[in-house]
């Protein structure tokens, strides 16, 4: 993690954001659009991005429940008789095309762009910034997400799922590995790992890396066997070898049920172990497709940012699903980024409700944020709320104003929870100090 550490740019965007308070929007325009009456057939835009047709991971569900939740609120009569218009952009896994969504949420004049996934989180908060534009429920995947004041995450992250991952692996683990991707994105998640290992008195995971792209993980599953002790001296799967206490854990994305694919394979000459994930790489779909009840996830050990797909509270979503994309197999009401994507658009709305028709903009929606307004999202969060008093200030992490997870196993075929209620790891992310 030291190569790559890049010099905090909380100082800039702070100076942004005092200034833009300062000064106000009716004389910086990149601080949120100019007041002005507003007719009721005008519509309230907003932007969603994310990765679609890339070799990496890929995103469409965000955009499609994005696109979905407007005709919903738009056939309830909309907010304050207003049409919201969802603009979609393809971030294509690239820091270029991540930059240009931004600016195309300047060029259409979105008041928020919302429940959107990028890993370049440094080419995409600076534009939004200079422009005054929010953005809200982002999937968490990058530090610019919890570092930014114009950013309002919903969950905590990948900070939150890799320490969660690790207090709930250190009460089985003595020894761990983490295969995570060869990125900037990636290089943050080996300690926050160990943040959570060591706050079970476990040691340090070991740390392989591997690309984001790739086809196969044969070469990164053995290093990763062999660094938990699970050597080919020690007997394979035949001989019936078995190391309970040793554990592997993958947070590669899309690309983890690759990564398990391959694992499979190279497991069968190796002692058994256990293995997890973070939701995003596990998810039911995948279990599915790989043999259900059968499938070689069975017993695999996963957290999650929300209560399991098959929880009540998330009926109210699968119901604007099934009623307005019920055709649309690009969603998936078990993926962490449709979940968050639903969560996203449920902060907007009610913070759009809370403002007077004529005054929408991205300057007002920033302002109820940041003046505490407080969000209920039904139970799949805690009420949520961004004032100064709400953060965490988590060094890397300031924004995190959530840090529940949920601990889940597949089991019988399906993801559930393995313990009620949500696990609240905010006590361990205090603990997390980033390499210099």
């Amino acid at each position: 993690m030291t190569g790559r550490r890049r010099p905090s740019t909380r100082p800039f965007r702070a100076a942004v954001a005092a200034l833009c308070t300062a000064v106000g929007a009716s004389l910086l325009s990149g601080c949120g659009a100019v007041l002005s009456n507003k007719s009721d057939s005008d519509p309230i835009t907003v932007m969603t991005w994310a990765p679609e047709g890339t070799k990496a991971t890929n995103m469409p569900g965000m955009p499609a429940m994005a696109k979905a939740f407007a005709r919903w609120v738009n056939d309830s009569g909309g907010i304050h008789g207003r049409k919201l218009q969802v603009v979609t952009c393809n971030e294509r896994n690239d820091a270029v095309q991540a930059a240009g969504c931004a600016q195309r949420a300047k060029d259409d004049k979105a008041v928020a762009v919302v429940g959107s996934y990028s890993q370049y989180g440094r080419s995409f908060i600076s534009p939004l910034e200079v422009a005054g534009i929010p953005y809200i429920g982002g999937y968490g995947l990058t530090q610019e997400e919890f570092d930014s004041p114009y950013s309002y995450p919903v969950n905590g992250g990948q900070a939150a799922l890799l320490v969660g991952n690790g207090r709930q692996l250190a009460s089985r683990c003595e020894r761990t590995a983490l295969v995570r991707p060869d990125t900037i994105a990636g290089d943050e998640l080996p300690q926050l790992l160990n943040t959570g290992l060591s706050a079970g008195n476990r040691t340090a995971a070991h740390d392989v890396r591997a690309p984001e792209d790739a086809g196969d993980y044969s070469r990164q599953a053995t290093t990763a066997l062999e660094g938990v002790g699970a050597d080919t001296s020690l007997g394979g799967a035949d001989q019936g070898a078995s190391l309970e206490n040793s554990c592997v854990t993958a947070a590669l994305g899309n690309r983890t049920g690759t990564f398990f694919d391959s694992f499979r394979r190279v497991q069968e000459n190796h002692p058994k172990v256990r293995i997890a994930s973070i939701l995003g790489g596990v998810r039911q779909s995948l279990i599915d497709s790989t043999g259900g009840t059968s499938s070689p996830l069975e017993g695999t050990y996963a957290t999650g940012w929300y209560p399991a797909g098959d929880d009540p509270r998330w009926n109210p979503m699968k119901k604007v699903i099934n009623k307005y994309a019920f055709d649309d197999n690009r969603i998936d009401p078990d993926d962490p980024g449709t979940q968050t994507t639903w969560i996203g658009y449920t902060v907007l709305r009610s913070v759009l409700m809370s403002l007077h028709a004529d005054d929408i903009s991205a300057r007002t929606v920033r302002n109820a944020l940041d003046n505490g307004h407080a969000v209920n999202t039904g139970g799949l969060t805690p009420t949520l709320r961004w004032g100064y008093d709400d953060t965490l200030h988590v060094p890397n992490y300031s924004r995190i104003v959530n840090a529940d997870v949920t601990y889940q196993m597949v089991r019988h075929g399906r993801l559930v929870a393995v313990r009620k209620g949500f696990v609240n790891v905010s006590k361990i992310l205090e603990r997390y100090h980033p390499a210099d």
